[in-house]
Formats: C-alpha cells, structure tokens, sequence
C-alpha cells in the first residue's frame, strides 16, 4: 500500500492477550495497555494485581532496555513535551504495525515530517515482540479487567477493581469507561455531560482512546478446562467510541 496510502506506515496499534491453559493464565501484552487481576485477600479484602508490564519509555527500565538495544545511539530516547519517546517521537517501545520506525523504507517522503527520522536506521528503532508472563489461577481470583491505557490514565488499579467489585456484573466495563471520563472532565474543570459532548475527532485532546474487557472467572468451568462457556454473562466489554 506504499504507493497508494504511505501514511499507513504511520499507524499502529498496542496489544494484549489473556489465553487460560491448565489453570493458568497467560498474558502476552505488546505496548502500554494493561491487565488487573480482581483477588479476594484472605482476610476478606479486595487486591488489585498488575499482571502486565508496559512498554513504554515513561518507564526507567524500558528507557534502560532501549540503550541497551541502541548503544550507538544517544538520542534513542528523548524527553520531549512532557514525556519520554523513542527518538522523541512515540512513547511506546512495541507495537503491531509503526513500520516507519522499523525500516528504512518506510521513514521518508511522502510521510509527514514530524515522523521522519535524519539519520539512517541501522535497525529496528521499535519491537513487534510480546512480553509473555504467566499466573496460575486460585480460587481466590475474581476477575480481569483488560484495558487500554486511555482508562489507566485516569482510574488507578485499585479503584478500577473496586468499581468492578462493588457493583453487577452487568456492564462492568462502560462503568469503568464512564469513570474515567468522569475524571478526564474533572481534570478539565468541566462537566462530564459537556465533555459528551464534544466532537469524536476533538476528543483527543481532551482523553485517549480507551477499550475495556471485563473477564469474571468461573473456577468451576476452569477446573474443567471449560473455558469458552458463557453461558453465566462472564464477560463484560465496551470502547469510548460507543460511550
């Protein structure tokens, strides 16, 4: 499509897998979206577990990762309008798609200049390769809540699960949605019903894109190896665009 839409090599996307084999949960995440574990405490109390790491380069150790890769290259990471980016570009270190920082030929005219980088690329400056982290299930762990980071943003670990925890199944993920853009419009010093408002294309300014999956384990129908059963509403899911 080089020669008929170039700025396709622009566009990309992050990535996260939850896949339950034996009783155990694996998570393949590839760039800064995210999955909450919902875990009953012993003592009856709720925690909320972080069972993803992120890929961007607003964290020290990713930032450490890309020096590793790019000894050569001191300006892999740049602390730019707020925040940290590859070559002072985009914050994430892995991606589905950017090609424009993953070859050569895909880093010139006719993509906008803003994405362009002056030296020559002597390898790939971002990853399409997934961290993978497993998490064998207990009895004891309620539910997961995928998300992109539009909603972490906005609503931490803690209060994501509690908002979970403390209301029906039914619709778990457009109540996380509404949150946090209830505390998007609060940051703004505005109304969430004006922050509706406003035009879809307008609304970047103001949040991220922002997609959720709400997953409430059933143990029983794991144990069994049952797991594509949804037949008890196991599954909650909802993106901003439909909010």
């Amino acid at each position: 499509m080089w020669s008929t839409m170039p700025n396709l090599a622009t566009v990309g996307t992050c990535c996260l897998v939850g896949v339950i084999y034996q009783s155990t949960l694996f998570v393949a995440s590839l760039g800064d979206s995210r999955v909450v574990l919902g875990k009953k405490g012993s003592s009856g109390g709720l925690s909320a577990i972080q069972l993803s790491s992120e890929h961007n380069a607003n964290n020290e150790d990713i930032r450490w990762e890309l020096k590793d890769l790019h000894p050569d290259d001191p300006q892999i990471v740049v602390f730019k309008h707020g925040v940290w980016r590859v070559k002072g570009i985009i914050q994430v270190s892995r991606s589905i798609g950017d090609m424009y920082m993953k070859r050569q030929e895909f880093n010139r005219e006719p993509i906008g200049q803003k994405f362009r980088i002056a030296e020559p690329m002597k390898r790939p400056l971002m990853s399409a390769t997934p961290t993978i982290l497993s998490h064998p299930l207990h009895p004891n762990d309620l539910f997961l809540i995928f998300a992109s980071d539009g909603l972490w943003e906005h609503l931490s670990n803690e209060k994501a699960v509690e908002i979970v925890h403390s209301h029906p199944r039914a619709g778990s993920a457009k109540r996380l949605i509404k949150a946090a853009l209830q505390e998007a419009a609060r940051k703004r010093e505005m109304r969430y019903s004006d922050l509706k408002k406003i035009d879809k294309k307008v609304r970047r300014h103001f949040h991220d894109d922002i997609t959720v999956i709400v997953v409430f384990l059933n143990h029983d129908l794991i144990s069994r190896g049952q797991t594509n059963s949804t037949q008890d509403s196991s599954l909650s899911v909802r993106s901003a665009l439909e909010h």
